[in-house]
């Protein structure tokens, strides 16, 4: 949703096969398995898919177009500490990073290769009710219009890497 409230696209999972969603219910394996998530536009076009395989401790996430063609990977660099991720193109060099604010990694700065602050990934209450009988988060991704290209997706992708690398996963390893 924009700043207005007005639905600009959704974000699904995909390739839940009825094993997974039932190994899902059962158990806490989220970090064992491979997730794959995709942001769709308004007019229902795939705009970004991130895939997160199944992991022990620090997240891998490959980036691709809507189309997709890889644009880069982001990567998990501690699990301890303030959290940062590392934003690589599909030759390993370094685009970026997302920084968290502080040790709780609610809020992050997205910067550039040379450490300017590009967007931010800000989570925000989602109010008592849904916080106790959901693990729904809601966050504010606002990435400055000048950033254009890969790493402009790069930078969308970061909210969904963020959330299933350190709040879907129970443990946050």
């Amino acid at each position: 949703r924009d700043a207005e409230g007005n639905e600009l696209g959704r974000i699904q999972q995909e390739g839940q096969s009825t094993l997974k969603k039932v190994l899902r219910f059962v158990g806490d394996v989220d970090q064992f398995l491979t997730h794959t998530l995709s942001i769709y536009d308004a007019a229902d076009n795939k705009v970004l898919e991130v895939v997160r395989p199944r992991k022990v401790f620090k997240s891998k996430f490959e980036v691709k177009d809507g189309s997709g063609r890889v644009v880069g990977r982001i990567v998990q660099n501690n699990v301890f500490g303030k959290i940062t991720f590392e934003l690589q193109d599909t030759g390993s060099t370094k685009l970026g990073a997302i920084k968290a604010e502080n040790w709780r990694a609610w809020d992050f700065a997205i910067v550039d290769a040379q450490d300017a602050e590009i967007g931010r990934i800000d989570k925000k209450f989602v109010g008592v009710a849904k916080s106790i009988f959901t693990t729904a988060d809601n966050y504010v991704v606002d990435i400055q219009p000048s950033v254009s290209g890969d790493l402009r997706l790069m930078a969308l992708g970061a909210a969904l890497a963020v959330d299933t690398a350190l709040k879907q996963d129970t443990r946050a390893f």
